[in-house]
């Protein structure tokens, strides 16, 4: 598929769309669901890692990728929060899941009746380098469980969303993308890509 510039207001962005990640299945995951309504390339950066609340992590990472980018950027940035730790790990729980494992990870929570958990994404959007983001937050309730399916997708094995009785490892990969964090996130940034009357 050939990617084009997009219009949007009048104007015609230089460069099609980036969507940065170096995750291969999360990569998987934005094709799954995103289809072809955006057309979007790939593409790793090292971006570093920053900390406050999830949608100011996204926002600055948007900005930091514009400027490597010099172009239209979409970064996301995911985060599993626990209730009774009130909302951490949080963004932080790619490091948290690297030096606890799964069942570390799930150890945290022994000491609480509490298990209750949500998952949220944080897609932000910039048409360019030095331009305001715009964010789209999906979020998705459920629980933390001991780990139960494949464990090659982050915390996916631990999470079961509120109304299965699967984690979304052990969920078919359709239905997940359904329901989960990612795609709620995802449906936004299409809504604003249609409202915005973008042409690729």
């Amino acid at each position: 598929m050939a990617l084009m510039g997009a219009r949007v207001s009048g104007l015609v962005l230089p460069k099609p769309v980036t969507f940065v990640t170096g995750n291969a299945k999360k990569l998987e995951e934005v094709r799954a669901i995103l289809g072809s309504s955006i057309p979007f390339q790939s593409l790793r950066l090292d971006l570093p890692e920053l900390q406050g609340e999830p949608e100011e992590i996204s926002k600055e990472k948007a900005k930091l990728a514009a400027l490597q980018v010099n172009g239209p950027v979409l970064v996301e940035d995911t985060c599993l929060c626990f209730n009774a730790l009130k909302g951490l790990p949080g963004p932080y729980i790619k490091w948290f899941l690297q030096k606890l494992g799964h069942e570390g990870l799930y150890n945290l929570l022994m000491a609480y009746e509490d298990k209750s958990a949500y998952a949220l994404c944080s897609f932000s959007f910039a048409t360019g380098p030095n331009v305001e983001p715009l964010t789209f937050l999906g979020k998705t309730p459920g629980k933390i469980v001991p780990a139960r399916g494949p464990t090659d997708f982050g915390w996916d094995a631990m999470f079961q969303p509120d109304g299965y009785d699967q984690t979304y490892a052990e969920m078919p990969k359709e239905e997940k993308n359904k329901i989960s964090h990612r795609s709620r996130a995802l449906a936004l940034v299409k809504s604003h890509f249609a409202e915005a009357e973008y042409t690729f």
